[in-house]
């Protein structure tokens, strides 16, 4: 016959009950939370999504998406996991605190004689005194020394004298397991836990469109109260907002404030090497249930603190900087006027340069820029370019460049030019333009030989001339020769103007016979420089100049050829010279209500407190059993402890010579 299986049986409520209060499974949450939070601090959180695109590429970045990766700390599935730690904690509080509460005024006094020789620290020696003078003074020794002491007499003649010292080291226990729920509890309160069950509920909505903040829908904003929420919000200088912008995915929600705040001014300090060095606003604080509003200045990690709302300094931006602007135009299509005009950065505007209709998206301004000098060889070397904005011009198609003018020339190999950078994506790197200034440091003279080369009649005429002058030295009169000649110098010159030397090389690479390419190629090259130096001197007045004069205007002539080489890679209509600023300023404001920070601060001191008790305040027992003999009294001492054995070793020693010493004596008198 089998034995009968007298193991307990439980319900399938009790097993879960007991699944949920288990270490196994508060080891695994915690060792999720770590891997989670490992995530969140390799991976930056809540960046534009179009960073995580470029980044991680399509792929990636829906797979990282959908874990939602890019706010781990706001992830359902973190969410869930705190919430079963809670879970899970809270029933190993509520299972195990009866019991260590009994423990920590349990006595026990039932221990038999058998377990007590047994102990690791045990020691037995007898005495001279009575039962009565033995018990006693044992009691009386370790009261003196903090003991809670109790005598359970036994059989005739025996006495258990039980004694503990540091049951309050069970608490340890209790507070650090209630620091872990008071402390998720917290971070439960301060997460947008309430956003997701809202916005699973249909009663907000997230938004993804660049709206005006008036033109956002209700269902996209949230009403003051006391839900806890982290926002970002930009404020020019002299300009007040009531609203704050919370990042959700790959949108925002509005969270309204109870109050206004106004930017009275914004100041920042800078290093030599133009990294930011210090950075504050003057803020002032307008609510009705103030008798005054409320003025303070704000700096990093000095935050203004007001109705548990905390106004963090987080950053700076542009804050709609007025521009005066210069349109040059680099084609035929744009005219050959300069025109003057203003814009702000932010604003976006329809330009008309002719037949070409772009927009006009003015997207950042610089005060002064220290860079790598792309101009030296030496990339190390740093140089202040000054003022910049940036821009982007948008076809109709929606494609756009984006452009990075700077106000102030640049030298290079002893000569000044405009500095004009141009790239297709943020993903590549600026290529650079270079409009070189005339003896007056201006693009008049640029301008001029632009516009030469722009007026056919001029080009048909030079054309001519060059025409004559290289039959008449070959003597040559074929008129069909001298139509055909005429013709392919004016065709060059359209050809370089648009698509520089490379258009002009293809054409001669699929055009000419293979056995002509090595004679007539690098006559075709030779005719366009003659013509493009005929058309840049022939429109000089005829004065006495200087040799150095003559060489200034070659280098003028060469450069202003590489520039207009390079405009069909340049791909605008028009160069943008700025030429006047009125420097506006944003602080950038981080807005946070925390509702849940006391209580993880309260967890905090339940988990400082539940670690000191459970470390420095050890739980000690000892037992000392006394059984009356004929001459005198046996005593039997045993001890335990629940942490640092090897200090108990020398402390249990230490008890058992005073108590030797104490009992002996007593015996004496």
């Amino acid at each position: 016959m089998s034995e009968k299986n007298n193991s307990p049986r439980y319900t399938l409520g009790q097993r879960i009950f007991y699944f949920l209060g288990s270490m196994d499974l508060a080891i695994t949450l915690l060792l999720a939370l770590a891997v989670a939070s490992i995530i969140g601090t390799v991976l930056q959180q809540n960046q534009p999504y179009t960073d995580y695109l470029i980044k991680f590429g399509p792929f990636w970045f829906e797979v990282f998406e959908t874990a939602g990766l890019y706010d781990v700390y706001s992830a359902l599935w973190f969410l869930a996991i705190l919430c079963l730690l809670v879970l899970s904690t809270s029933v190993c509080v509520i299972r195990n605190t009866p019991t260590m509460l009994k423990d920590m005024w349990n006595l026990r006094t039932h221990v038999q004689e058998k377990s007590l020789q047994a102990m690791h620290h045990s020691q037995q020696w007898g005495v001279s005194s009575t039962l009565g003078d033995a018990v006693s003074n044992t009691q009386a020794e370790l009261e003196s020394q903090g003991f809670r002491v109790k005598q359970t007499p036994k059989e005739e003649g025996v006495v258990l004298i039980s004694a503990m010292r540091g049951g309050m080291n069970r608490l340890g226990y209790v507070f650090t397991h209630l620091a872990i729920i008071v402390i998720c509890l917290g971070g439960l309160l301060d997460s947008n836990l309430y956003l997701k069950l809202a916005e699973w509920q249909g009663k907000i909505s997230v938004e993804t469109r660049d709206l005006p903040t008036s033109k956002i829908p209700d269902k996209s904003r949230l009403a003051p109260g006391y839900q806890a929420f982290r926002g970002s919000i930009h404020i020019p200088e002299g300009r007040t907002s009531e609203v704050a912008f919370v990042a959700m995915r790959d949108g925002y929600l509005v969270q309204e404030l109870p109050f206004k705040v106004k930017v009275k001014d914004f100041r920042i300090e800078h290093y030599a090497t133009g990294q930011p060095k210090s950075f504050e606003s003057d803020l002032v604080v307008y609510d009705d249930d103030l008798t005054a509003p409320l003025e303070q200045t704000i700096s990093v990690n000095h935050p203004l603190i007001y109705k548990g709302y905390a106004i963090y300094q987080a950053s700076f931006s542009d804050g709609g900087t007025g521009l005066t602007l210069d349109a040059w135009p680099l084609n035929k299509q744009a005219g050959n006027d300069t025109v003057t005009f203003e814009t702000k950065v932010f604003e976006n505007r329809k330009m008309h340069w002719g037949e070409d209709s772009v927009q006009l998206e003015v997207t950042a301004f610089r005060p002064f820029n220290i860079n790598p000098d792309p101009t030296e060889d030496d990339v190390k070397r740093l140089r202040n370019f000054g003022p910049s904005f940036g821009f982007k011009l948008r076809s109709k198609t929606g494609e756009a460049k984006e452009y990075l003018n700077y106000m102030l020339p640049v030298p290079r190999n002893g000569r000044d030019f405009y500095l004009s950078g141009v790239r297709n994506s943020p993903a590549d790197e600026f290529a650079y333009l270079y409009l070189p200034l005339d003896s007056d440091g201006e693009l008049v003279g640029f301008n001029q030989f632009l516009s030469v080369l722009h007026d056919n009649d001029k080009v048909k005429q030079v054309a001519k001339t060059m025409m004559l002058e290289t039959l008449a030295s070959v003597k040559n009169n074929d008129e069909t020769l001298e139509q055909n000649l005429q013709r392919t110098l004016t065709m060059l010159v359209k050809m370089f103007i648009r698509g520089g030397f490379v258009e002009v090389t293809e054409f001669i690479e699929t055009s000419l016979p293979e056995a002509e390419k090595e004679t007539l190629g690098p006559a075709y090259l030779s005719m366009l420089r003659e013509m493009l130096a005929r058309l840049y001197f022939n429109d000089l007045i005829e004065i006495d100049t200087t040799e150095q004069e003559r060489d200034a205007q070659l280098l003028f002539l060469q450069d202003s050829v590489d520039a207009i080489g390079s405009f069909s890679r340049y791909g605008s209509p028009v160069y943008l010279e700025l030429t006047d600023y009125q420097h506006v300023q944003a602080s950038g404001l981080q807005i946070a209500r925390s509702p849940g920070k006391p209580i993880v601060y309260f967890g905090c001191a339940l988990l400082i407190i539940g670690v000191f008790v459970l470390f420095y305040l050890p739980q000690r027992r000892l037992w000392v059993r006394v059984n009356k003999e004929n001459n005198g009294s046996n005593i039997l001492l045993a001890g335990m402890s629940n942490r640092n054995p090897r200090e108990f070793d020398q402390y249990f020693e230490q008890i058992a010579q005073q108590l030797k010493l104490k009992v002996g004596n007593s015996s004496v008198k």
